[in-house]
């Protein structure tokens, strides 16, 4: 699994997948200038365990309403998306059926049409009262404890012979670092 993650073939693919709608953007195209150079050293880092994740750009948005973001550099957000191919099918069969945020054929439209089936069929199409609850987690990222997700992922993998692989996890997870205390998540 190691060797599927850190494939120039992979890391290639990734490229393409993690660039779409981002070409624009000066960090993407810095990086694509020099591609071949920048995916061969990334291959040669990761593949002889020099990889170190970098740091987070911290910027604030508005939509609508306000968030700190924490953005990972180019390199970074590659290799996050390389993972990201080889480890989606393996973790995606562990999850419930209504989780749609970052799912293949799931997603935002996806979630509101289940939610319509459900309201439709507790509310008798629409004759009975139904009721729906909305939240969001404050700082949910910050209050995961990285010990206790890098645990779930060993278990999830089962991968007793893949020490790559967990090593490379500990070192993307470990690179943020939390703000808040272990739960400090407050539900808005």
């Amino acid at each position: 699994m190691f060797e599927q993650i850190v494939s120039l073939e992979n890391l290639f693919s990734a490229w393409y997948e993690f660039r779409r709608g981002k070409r624009g953007r000066a960090d993407v195209q810095e990086f694509e200038r020099d591609l071949e150079d920048y995916l061969f050293q990334l291959y040669d880092d990761l593949r002889c365990g020099r990889y170190r994740h970098g740091s987070y750009q911290r910027f604030h948005i508005f939509d609508p309403k306000h968030r700190i973001i924490h953005k990972a550099t180019v390199r970074d957000r590659l290799v996050h998306h390389a993972i990201y191919r080889v480890l989606y099918p393996v973790l995606d069969r562990s999850f419930i059926f209504d989780s749609y945020s970052c799912r293949i054929g799931k997603g935002t439209h996806a979630a509101v049409d289940r939610l319509e089936m459900f309201a439709r069929k507790v509310s008798r199409n629409y004759q009975k009262p139904c009721w729906a609850l909305k939240f969001d987690i404050k700082k949910f990222f910050d209050s995961v404890d990285h010990e206790i997700l890098l645990n779930v992922l060993r278990s999830r993998l089962a991968l007793r012979q893949a020490q790559g692989v967990i090593d490379l996890l500990q070192e993307v997870v470990s690179s943020f670092s939390r703000q808040n205390a272990v739960g400090g998540g407050v539900v808005n």
